[in-house]
């Protein structure tokens, strides 16, 4: 099954999803993908598009932490039963009422059961999700609204499904198990923490990821020639999440334009977050785009791009 020139279904919306990002991202995909990799599953935004190009013959998505790519299993497999419980627990809800909220996400972290996960994510604020140490869910509700609404996501698991059932595998765990069977015919796109949430004060993930390890995992794909596309640091107004990768990884970087920040726009500020697109192999001339501004290290070229 394909889609092509409708809105793509998305029954995860949190932030950080690149779903508005997806067309960008796949002017550099490759075609004839024998298995596609997202071992960041998140939204799996990135999936759900490249599926609807008909980009790969089979998908294999995976987080580490498990209710996320158990979510996904019940999703792709079972959508009914995920609409109707997912429409039980919104309808459970009252106008005014943030103590149900507070309920649901109790229980979450009691028993971690996947699509109350859902409906956290889909209610609390600007679906910025947030989880401790431990793996609980940590972030409040959103006193403006009550979540996408049950008919919505209905559809929305439901045309998941259709894209992905019969040919994806769901895995749990660490992201360079997940991808240790990829090969040269694979591809894989990671859209891990970045470093301004893996390190210092504010850590929102429950499984963080250092740089170090983070290069360690990418060195390996690139010892066995499997191509990949790194979503990775980049800036918000004057901020920047981390450092380039070392060039020495044979990475071409493209600043891609993702919009207004939510998390500024939290706070009362208005910033434009740029994200970074790491491509290996390095694309070659002919099909980098025009308009070049050089980094700060020499050997660095930084591409901006509009959408």
């Amino acid at each position: 099954m394909t889609i092509r020139n409708l809105q793509l279904p998305h029954p995860l919306p949190y932030q950080g999803s690149k779903r508005k990002l997806a067309p960008m991202i796949g002017r550099y995909l490759p075609k004839g993908v024998s298995t596609w990799y997202e071992p960041f599953a998140g939204s799996i935004a990135m999936t759900i598009y490249a599926a609807s190009r008909g980009v790969a013959d089979n998908y294999v998505i995976s987080d580490s932490l498990v209710s996320i790519s158990t979510l996904w299993e019940k999703i792709i497999e079972t959508p009914k039963t995920v609409a109707e419980q997912y429409s039980d627990i919104w309808h459970g809800q009252t106008e005014g009422d943030f103590e149900y909220f507070n309920g649901v996400r109790k229980r979450y972290n009691e028993h971690r059961d996947p699509v109350d996960l859902l409906y956290l994510t889909c209610r609390c604020v600007k679906n910025a999700v947030r989880f401790n140490k431990n793996g609980d869910f940590t972030q409040s509700a959103d006193k403006r609204r009550r979540g996408m609404r049950p008919e919505k996501m209905a559809s929305a698991v439901s045309q998941v499904s259709a894209l992905l059932k019969g040919r994806t595998e769901v895995r749990h765990g660490d992201w360079v198990e997940a991808t240790e069977d990829a090969a040269e015919r694979d591809y894989v796109y990671l859209d891990p923490p970045y470093l301004g949430t893996s390190e210092g004060r504010d850590k929102r993930y429950a499984n963080q990821l250092s740089r170090e390890a983070l290069i360690t995992g990418l060195e390996k794909l690139i010892h066995r020639n499997v191509p990949f596309s790194l979503s990775y640091d980049g800036m918000t107004g004057g901020k920047e999440y981390g450092p380039p990768l070392p060039s020495s990884l044979g990475m071409s970087r493209l600043l891609l334009h993702a919009g207004i920040s939510s998390q500024a726009t939290l706070v009362g500020r208005r910033e434009e977050t740029v994200e970074s697109l790491y491509i290996w192999p390095a694309l070659p001339p002919e099909k980098m785009p025009l308009t070049i501004v050089r980094g700060e290290e020499p050997e660095t070229s930084q591409v901006m791009l509009t959408f």
